[in-house]
């Protein structure tokens, strides 16, 4: 006889984001090919079948952190684009609100950072890519108009500053801790004045 499929129950919300943001964090510090259905239900304190009442599998737990994190991402980026702010201004919503990101979805970002690649080439995280592209070109084009605008050096190799900026910012996911000594603004602030104002004192010439 067929083996009957476990139905899949509807969690609370609540239970369900508990249970999403345990396997966020297996799939960021052990990697998304060594994480088994068994070591994410582990975690959570539950057996590995109980898990599949709520998921069918660990493809579609992933999917799930990953678009949850990219549509807050944005949310939180198209409401800075579309206020058509000034360069400048741009470039520092756009890192605050990546900080802000980085606090409410550390494990996401980590999981973001080190599978994306990889995982965009097959149809159900073509997504990824998808994002990648439109985060690409909002970067650049605010980085394009501040050049423009004489608000950035005209010497600037745009390509390679927005590289650095990309991968400044998003590395922070290895060592941030939500609830540390520093507020996401404060990183973000403390950050936008290294990168726009550099890190020597200024001498004034006599």
């Amino acid at each position: 006889m067929p083996t009957k499929k476990k139905p899949q129950v509807t969690a609370s919300p609540e239970r369900r984001r508990e249970l999403l943001d345990t396997a966020a964090e297996v799939f960021a510090a052990q990697g998304y090919n060594a994480t088994t259905v068994r070591k994410i239900a582990d975690h959570a304190g539950m057996l590995a079948g109980s898990l599949y009442y709520h998921f069918d599998s660990k493809e579609s737990m992933l999917e799930e952190i990953l678009r949850t994190f990219l549509d807050e991402l944005w949310h939180g980026y198209d409401s800075v684009l579309d206020s058509r702010l000034g360069p400048r201004e741009t470039l520092e919503a756009l890192v605050t609100e990546s900080f802000r990101e980085i606090d409410r979805h550390r494990a996401a970002v980590a999981i973001y950072q080190k599978e994306s690649k990889h995982l965009a080439v097959q149809e159900r995280f073509e997504f990824l890519a998808d994002s990648q592209a439109k985060f690409e070109k909002a970067w650049l084009s605010t980085l394009e108009r501040g050049v423009a605008a004489e608000v950035f050096r005209a010497d600037l190799d745009i390509r390679l500053t927005y590289r650095f900026v990309r991968d400044t910012v998003w590395v922070a996911a290895s060592w941030y801790r939500p609830g540390g000594q520093h507020s996401p603004e404060e990183i973000a602030r403390q950050y936008l004045s290294m990168v726009l104002d550099g890190i020597a004192v200024r001498v004034t010439q006599p």
